[in-house]
């Protein structure tokens, strides 16, 4: 019996009846239209209507065309629901046609409908046609004008940074002065700094009997000179008699820009490489640095299926694929990716914050084909900076972060901190970017610094600075007088505190000025190691003491040391030594030690660093400040230069010697008395399981009363323990 629908002939060939139908009824209304319909009459009225329309219209019947065999081709491919997902583009293009139909209007090819969208012929109507192409525009690729607004602003920063940076490094004329010593000594006093002689000139017969004159009257002629041009600049504040520098001081360096284009290729990279590995993911941010760029990944989902099928209407059968669960994709499947990722990338090593802070993504550090330098005039004249620095004069410039916003810290707050790298990592160039940040803002009455450099050759250019406690301190033995000064110094401190009535250095400098105030005492450590070798225990009992007590009286410490091994950074160091921070190391176990996780061995060095402040649970990564020795050197001579007053050195005296377990003797132990009196009772002859028994303590507790036993019936003539049994003579064979 053949199936309803089909014809009889056999197996769906031929056509059915109910297609006989349709075109029988077709043909009989086609007969009809054509003898009955008045054609005449229709074409009258329907040339009546199109020139309504086309005085209406005009031209942009075109527009309209295109429209409606737009929507029939999306009918006929079943796309109608793209117009609903991306409306925003749809959007854009209708805007984008009635900016065309306006510019029809200009050429009169527009209709009554043109001169409604523009308005006027003249220039508002080309002001609206503007505006409608920009609308176009923002709403079809919206990244595409947003990177041509930053390319335009870039640029425009750009060459206002090279013009800074002309003005800045136009070459200090240095004057021949051919006056007699005397004359020139009053000007300022010579500095201990190593510079090269200057050119030989006509001097003095006296000039020539000073062999040291020419290099002295040099350094007072580039001391005059940077004075002269800073010192006297309008930009530099004056504070209780001191003028503090001015930032023009600093050099301004250009920062290299990374190409979007390189940016968003790696991207691509990231996304293929997840992806050829069954991990769905996509790049949601790109965060450009000086040194990395983070590239933030938002995870996919894994999406678990099955497979249905059906019969439709004809009888065939149907597959689809149904949803059954939805899953995020978890983070350690991205993490354990990183060698592939360096591998796809071509990096020679990448970093994974899983997640980022604060942010539901995770950050994948990449290195940039060219780093650039962050200059610590850069750092500081950021709004991070600024906001910080009107709270604190210990605001210090650290760097930039991964994503080129400025990082900076309040050295009150840390209060201490700790740095750890490898030989060359950029440790000493982090110092000498803190001291300088520190000399930007402080006078000889507000802060002194106490410089402890085993070196020799590292912290010995400040030895001119009137902030200088004493000078750099290059002995290890005097850098432990030192420590002891500074622990007696912090006694007295607190004494002079309780006198007042105020708890901290604030409260106590608030009503004073000038010499009246009590100054930070900040103690700068390049090379903790070499102080731990001298003396262990009496340099870790006095830094961690000062670490612990010192910081409502202003004293803060910067300890540095290219070997994190626990011998050096121990664990007492590590608990009072909250915020530190870390540049590149040798090993996983150097980072663990100075970070307590792992990281430190992954990073790129010259200045690459982590920095783990007391208020984060996980280390940021961040690209250090640079400080030119230029820079340094005109620091220097700006503050040598001011003879506002002398200031008079603090008078380190040498302290009696004494080690950690000498100056602090531990209690005696209550059970010592009891412990004696058994050993009298047995004639001194006792052991240490015996102390153990009748004391009812554990071994190491008798072990260290039998020790104290040992050394007090020493003296008395007894012995504690048995004697030992008498040697047998050997048989005779």
């Amino acid at each position: 019996m053949p199936k309803k629908g089909k014809s009889s002939t056999g197996k769906g060939q031929g056509v059915s009846r109910w297609d006989w139908l349709f075109y029988t009824v077709l043909g009989i209304l086609v007969i009809l239209a054509l003898t009955i319909v008045p054609w005449v009459e229709v074409g009258d009225w329907f040339s009546n209507i199109w020139a309504g329309v086309w005085d209406v219209i005009g031209w942009g019947i075109i527009f309209i065309a295109l429209a409606l065999l737009t929507l029939i081709v999306l009918i006929a491919i079943r796309k109608v629901t793209s117009l609903f997902r991306h409306w925003m583009k749809w959007l854009g293009v209708i805007s984008l046609i009635f900016a065309a139909w306006g510019i029809l209007t200009f050429f009169d090819l527009g209709g009554s409908f043109g001169i409604g969208i523009i308005g006027d012929q003249n220039f508002p109507g080309a002001m609206r046609i503007f505006a409608l192409l920009l609308a176009s525009l923002l709403l079809m690729a919206p990244q595409l004008l947003i990177y041509f607004v930053k390319w335009v602003t870039r640029t425009i920063a750009n060459a206002r940074n090279r013009r800074r940076q002309k003005a800045a490094m136009k070459p200090i004329t240095y004057k021949k002065i051919s006056l007699p010593l005397k004359e020139t000594a009053s000007v300022t006093k010579p500095t201990e700094l190593e510079t090269p002689a200057p050119k030989e000139s006509k001097a003095t017969t006296k000039e020539k009997e000073t062999p040291a004159a020419p290099a002295q009257k040099g350094l007072r002629q580039i001391a005059q000179d940077v004075w002269k041009k800073y010192g006297q600049s309008s930009a530099a504040k004056e504070v209780d008699g001191w003028r503090l520098p001015p930032i023009d001081i600093l050099d301004d360096i250009s920062e290299v820009e990374v190409g979007q284009a390189d940016n968003v290729q790696r991207a691509r990279r990231i996304e293929e490489a997840l992806k050829s590995y069954g991990v769905e993911a996509k790049v949601v941010q790109i965060n450009a640095g000086p040194t990395v760029t983070q590239f933030g990944i938002e995870p996919g989902w894994d999406i678990k299926t099955r497979e249905i099928k059906e019969r439709d209407k004809d009888g065939s059968v149907q597959t689809r694929l149904e949803e059954v669960s939805r899953t995020r994709v978890k983070v350690d499947r991205i993490t354990s990716l990183g060698n592939d990722l360096a591998l796809a990338l071509a990096a020679s090593s990448i970093r994974i914050e899983a997640p980022v802070p604060g942010k539901a993504i995770i950050g994948i550090e990449v290195p940039n084909t060219v780093s650039s330098a962050v200059s610590l005039r850069g750092v500081i004249e950021t709004s991070v900076f600024q906001k910080l620095a009107a709270k604190s004069k210990l605001s210090v410039a650290l760097g930039k972060g991964a994503g080129g916003e400025a990082g900076a810290a309040d050295l009150a707050k840390m209060p201490h901190l700790l740095i750890a790298g490898a030989t060359g990592s950029g440790k000493t160039v982090c110092l000498n970017a803190i001291i300088a940040c520190l000399l930007m803002q402080n006078t000889p009455d507000e802060i002194r610094l106490i410089m402890i450099d085993p070196k020799r050759v590292e912290l010995t250019p400040y030895n001119s600075i009137p902030q200088l406690a004493v000078p750099v301190i290059v002995d290890t033995e005097k850098a432990i007088e030192a420590l002891r000064w500074l622990n007696q110094e912090m006694d007295n401190r607190y004494q002079q505190l309780a006198k007042v009535g105020v708890r901290n250095i604030e409260g106590y400098n608030k009503t004073r000025t000038g010499k009246d105030k009590m100054p930070y005492l900040i103690l700068v450590i390049d090379e903790l190691a070499d102080l731990m070798m001298a003396g262990f225990d009496e340099v870790e009992h006095i830094l961690c003491r000062l670490a612990q007590l010192a910081r409502a009286i202003g004293i803060h410490l910067i300890v540095a040391t290219q070997r994190p091994s626990v011998d050096v950074v121990t664990g007492l160091i590590k608990a009072n030594f909250p915020t530190r921070l870390s540049f590149a190391v040798t090993s996983q176990v150097d980072s663990r030690t100075i970070l307590d996780s792992v990281g430190a061995e992954k990073l790129l060095g010259r200045g690459d660093m982590l920095y783990m402040p007391t208020d984060a649970a996980k280390p940021k990564r961040l690209q250090g400040c640079f400080v030119a020795d230029a820079e340094i050197e005109r620091l220097v001579y700006f503050w040598s230069s001011q003879n506002v007053e002398e200031v008079a050195p603090l008078k380190i005296e040498a302290l009696p010697t004494t080690t950690g377990h000498g100056a602090h003797e531990p209690p005696k132990d209550v059970l010592m008395e009891e412990a004696k009196k058994i050993a009298l009772e047995h004639g001194g002859q006792i052991s240490t399981s015996f102390l153990q028994r009748r004391l009812q303590i554990g071994y190491p507790r008798a072990a260290r009363l039998k020790e104290l036993l040992d050394e007090e019936l020493a003296k008395e003539g007894l012995r504690t323990s048995p004697p030992p049994p008498p040697e047998e003579e050997p048989p005779l064979q």
